[in-house]
């Protein structure tokens, strides 16, 4: 842990670099909401989710375990349909506090995992565009795994994802300009 000592003022100011930038790509340039869909018989879908009352959590509709998958009436609920993934929340609006909250603490989060792996790859005094590239690429790779797997498992539209990518690439960069900039000149960079 002795990189944070050198390193606390790049993963703080990549935090507010991605954090300042996401929110500029999200409620400026808006293209995320190309990727949601309205349901055409919404109150109907919300009017049988209020009847059944589901706690907050994750549901594959139709749920089944593997086992059950080769089952003739699994395979059947699947080709009727619906085949969804219902993520319920809490009643009541969104807390947009507490997840702006969860987003910088992830900020801070990858910030550190990116000092810690720069800190082992780099020395002390490296080249501008070394750290960018080292950084860079470790962040993009943080920010944009995730949302390949909800394309992959969760279905996902891949148009979405596709957004989600450029986020991560745009963040990327954020955390890469940050280490590069304060990236320490002097032998203050811990060795491991």
């Amino acid at each position: 842990m002795e990189f944070l000592s050198a390193l606390w003022l790049p993963i703080l100011l990549s935090a507010v670099f991605v954090f300042l930038a996401s929110s500029v790509l999200h409620m400026v340039f808006k293209y995320h909401q190309k990727g949601c869909n309205e349901l055409q018989s919404e109150d109907g879908v919300r009017s049988a989710l209020q009847t059944s009352k589901p706690s907050p959590g994750f549901y594959p509709i139709p749920y089944c375990e593997m086992k059950d998958m080769a089952s003739p009436e699994m395979q059947k609920k699947y080709d009727e349909g619906p085949v969804a993934y219902l993520t319920v929340l809490p009643n009541g609006m969104p807390s947009m506090g507490k997840a702006l909250g969860q987003w910088f603490a992830l900020t801070l989060v990858i910030g550190i995992f990116v000092g810690y792996i720069a800190n082992l790859a780099l020395d002390p005094g490296a080249d501008f565009m070394m750290v960018f590239r080292v950084t860079g690429t470790i962040a993009t790779l943080a920010y944009c795994v995730g949302t390949i797997q909800d394309s992959i498992w969760m279905g996902q539209p891949w148009s979405s994802c596709k957004n989600f990518l450029f986020d991560g690439l745009v963040y990327g960069c954020m955390t890469a300009l940050a280490f590069a900039w304060m990236w320490p000149s002097a032998a203050s960079l811990p060795t491991v």
